[in-house]
């Protein structure tokens, strides 16, 4: 007797079901990274202004250090999962080493070049004489943890690709805990300020690597993978990752000319605006963890010849993407009298930061498309697109965003400028995944 194809309900339930099941733990391991950004924030808030306009230049700087690398998680997770589509495990593990020996020589990199660098950086961001300091300080120690951090990513994107976004939830967890219970010891009961902090974000990452790398190791060795580093394996992966370099580059330039823009408005608007990029990275990657789950699942599907499939659980997704959207839009218009005092005690901070929070609000949907169908195209493997349309994205933005200063409009005029150029990504996505273009299957793209 034939069976009767499925029906398109049950297909949604299915791809509903892999959603949930890759999205809720990415969710929660994604939403511990931009908290540890949030603890040091509302831990160092309360040490003061320029404090805190410190640790927004020093983390801004920090944290584009590390996510220019972010190709190490989001190039490894499609290239594992598409190996897993395909049946080969060995392959897809020894993928995944080739990506951590590959961060462990960038990190050391870019520690190289930051520690001497560190107030010729803070300088050129435009950072005030009193919060310059503090930057440097945050800056240099942090930047003693970049390789773990590094080290981080590809394992999460071995994991990822194996379909398991449970561990790096536990992992992360377990770093966000330590991180603020170090902080708090190290900022007022060492009594080291600043510093305090950024060595509790340094000895917590080094932590959650090595974790990650006592799971993957175990793995390598249950399916007999390669440990060793090889010289051709990091290269293509290495290769494999710059169109995705460009894209993240293009991305964190938007992010660092928003701060360099802030900056110039004064100590309270730089502020302002690490509290509300705090929060807009909190929802970016709560968002993004549907994303997470679209890297993996379209990466399988595709590494399995399963073209409908693919296209399916894209369109599901994005229909996910928008629904979060809203609620997130509707859960910071609702927690707005709660959020601000938390980070800061100062009223023009808090002033200068509520109309801005609610133009973050106003985004979401549009944010929620945007992640959604980001983390398609990565798992397709389709990098070459997404650099050429940050790039655009980027050069529409840079002017507009120059314009503040010389117009008026402060801080909200400066997250205007954000939700246009949220705007700018929603339709270049949109146009890429209506054609079908990305749709390549195999094991390799």
């Amino acid at each position: 007797m034939t069976q009767a194809p499925p029906t398109p309900k049950a297909i949604r339930r299915r791809h509903d079901r892999e959603i949930i099941a890759l999205a809720v733990p990415a969710f929660g391991a994604l939403v511990a990274e931009p908290l540890f950004v949030m603890a040091d924030s509302a831990i160092v808030g309360h040490l003061g202004t320029a404090q805190l306009a410190g640790l927004g230049v020093a983390s801004a700087l920090l944290m584009t250090a590390v996510s220019v690398f972010v190709f190490l998680a989001y190039a490894t997770t499609a290239a594992v999962a598409r190996r897993v589509g395909a049946g080969d495990l060995q392959s897809a593990i020894r993928q995944g080493m080739d990506g951590i020996w590959l961060a462990l020589l960038l990190g050391a990199a870019v520690i190289a070049v930051v520690l001497p660098t560190a107030p010729f950086l803070v300088e050129l961001f435009g950072a005030s004489d009193t919060a310059a300091p503090y930057a440097t300080t945050y800056l240099r120690i942090s930047a003693l943890g970049i390789p773990a951090m590094l080290v981080v990513l590809a394992a999460t994107g071995v994991l990822r690709g194996l379909q398991d976004t449970r561990t790096p939830l536990y992992v992360a967890l377990a770093g966000f805990i330590a991180n603020a219970v170090l902080n708090v010891g190290l900022v007022y009961g060492a009594d080291l300020g600043i510093a305090g902090s950024a060595w509790g974000t340094v000895i917590a990452q080094c932590g959650m690597a090595a974790a990650y790398l006592v799971v993957v190791v175990r793995g390598a060795r249950k399916h007999h993978a390669s440990l060793r580093p090889d010289a051709a394996g990091i290269r293509a992966c290495a290769q494999a990752g710059v169109p995705l370099l460009v894209r993240t580059l293009s991305l964190r330039a938007i992010l660092l000319i928003a701060t360099a823009v802030t900056a110039r408005l004064g100590d309270a608007d730089i502020a302002a605006h690490q509290i509300i990029l705090s929060l807009w990275s909190l929802l970016a990657f709560a968002l993004d963890a549907i994303a997470i789950a679209g890297q993996a699942i379209i990466g399988r599907y595709l590494g399995a010849g399963d073209a409908d499939g693919a296209r399916a659980a894209c369109r599901r997704m994005v229909e996910w993407g928008i629904a979060a959207g809203v609620v997130l839009a509707l859960l910071v218009v609702l927690a707005r009298p709660v959020f601000l005092p938390l980070f800061t005690s100062d009223s023009v901070v808090q002033d200068t930061a509520l109309p801005a929070l609610l133009m973050v609000a106003l985004s979401q949907p549009i944010c929620g498309v945007v992640f959604v169908l980001d983390g398609v195209l990565m798992g397709a493997g389709d990098g070459p697109y997404l650099a050429w349309a940050m790039v655009v994205t980027l050069a529409v933005f840079t002017p507009v965003a120059l314009l503040v200063p010389v117009l008026g409009g402060g801080l909200t005029a400066v997250w205007g400028a954000m939700t246009l150029m949220m705007t700018v990504r929603m339709v270049t996505l949109w146009v890429r995944a209506r054609s079908g273009r990305w749709i390549v299957t195999g094991a390799t793209r």
